[in-house]
């Protein structure tokens, strides 16, 4: 499948394609992933969201619903989330597209414990013989003029610099890399035969929906993958509470050092670490914050919270992120290993992410949920 990536530059609009491997195209295909990444990693300017003061009364009606699991899991790996009311969102002027907090009721529903690991998507691969998108071959016809050889299938790696950069220009930690795919996520000579146990990446949104069919489950809402986050803590910071670092404990997988230069692995890893690592929130989920982003169903708009439904909200009707109007991005949530103290803070229970649909990436993975009625 061709992946269309439409950025914005001084003086008009470019158009990138993902097969061209000429030295220009390979850089702007590039670009196109750092403006998304800056988007997301870069702490945005103050903005003047609507007034967030709450009556007392208001604010005092988080409730988590007082229910059984409706039966037996789905599956073993699966966990039930009763769902209720709670705040959704951050009062973190750092984060507009977050804001309003606002009041959210979700029925309850059953969550994978952790992300899809390598080995499931192996099992869903050998069962179905799906081929992902980084994998695909690309007609030459979409690419008139460019050599055969050009046209290789790939993916965006994590190239850290062995120097101090400034963080404003993402080119100096990514690479295009021909032949990067979830079985080889470093590049054609790497393999997932010692993570296994792995979240899988570099899959892209039609991916993960394959993924889900098969497995008769579906993505989580961005409403029921907050609440699920939040573990039943009524507007923490952390997916385990306000506290950084719990009786001086890690808790999540983020970087630490001297970012993008090197992770300093204080938490126990440095890079993608194998699931279910740190403790699990008050639902039993592990890894809702750090490790790898996770896709989830809605259509992204960095506006949505001003509008969004008090019950069971499915997100908008398309999507809009003006850093990229030309681009279709779902939510992606919880941060990622990448995600540095000193640059990006964004594995916090309340904010947000957004990703191209047609684009895999190193440090995005998934998770799925079956309704209570299934």
């Amino acid at each position: 499948m061709t992946l269309l990536i439409v950025a914005a530059a001084v003086g008009g609009l470019f158009v990138w394609n993902r097969g061209l491997a000429e030295e220009r195209a390979a850089e702007e295909r590039v670009a196109a992933f750092f403006e998304a990444e800056r988007a997301r990693t870069e702490k945005p300017k103050a903005s003047s969201p609507r007034s967030q003061t709450k009556p007392e009364a208001q604010r005092s009606a988080h409730r988590i619903n007082e229910t059984s699991p409706p039966g037996p899991p789905p599956d073993e790996g699966m966990v039930w989330v009763p769902g209720g009311t709670y705040w959704m969102g951050t009062d973190d002027g750092q984060f507009p597209d977050a804001q309003p907090v606002h009041l959210v009721t979700v029925d309850g529903f059953w969550m994978d414990k952790t992300e899809v690991t390598n080995a499931q998507f192996q099992a869903f691969v050998d069962a179905t013989g799906y081929v992902t998108v980084a994998e695909r071959p690309i007609d030459p016809a979409d690419y008139p003029g460019v050599a055969p050889e050009n046209l290789a299938p790939g993916s965006i790696v994590f190239s850290p610099p062995d120097h101090p950069v400034r963080l404003d220009n993402h080119l100096q930690w990514w690479a295009w890399k021909p032949g990067a795919d979830w079985k080889h996520p470093d590049g054609p000579e790497s393999s997932i035969d010692d993570r296994m146990n792995h979240p899988v990446i570099h899959l892209a949104f039609e991916d993960v929906l394959a993924y889900a069919e098969w497995a008769g489950k579906r993505l989580p809402t961005e409403a029921e993958w907050e609440f699920a986050a939040r573990g039943g803590l009524d507007r923490a910071t952390y997916t385990w509470g306000d506290e950084r670092h719990p009786d001086g404990q890690p808790m999540v997988n983020n970087w630490q050092g001297q970012f993008p230069i090197e992770d300093t692995a204080d938490d126990g890893f440095a890079g993608i670490a194998p699931v279910a690592q740190f403790p699990p929130n008050g639902f039993g989920l592990y890894d809702m914050a750090g490790n790898v982003w996770e896709w989830c169903a809605d259509w992204y708009r960095h506006d949505y919270y001003q509008t969004s439904p008090e019950s069971n909200p499915t997100g908008p009707s398309e999507s809009f992120d003006p850093m990229e109007p030309g681009i279709p991005k779902r939510v992606q949530r919880g941060g990622s290993f990448m995600c540095s103290d000193l640059y990006c803070v964004r594995y916090r229970v309340g904010t947000r992410g957004q990703g191209a649909i047609d684009t895999g990436n190193p440090h995005v993975g998934f998770r799925c949920v079956v309704d209570a009625t299934q």
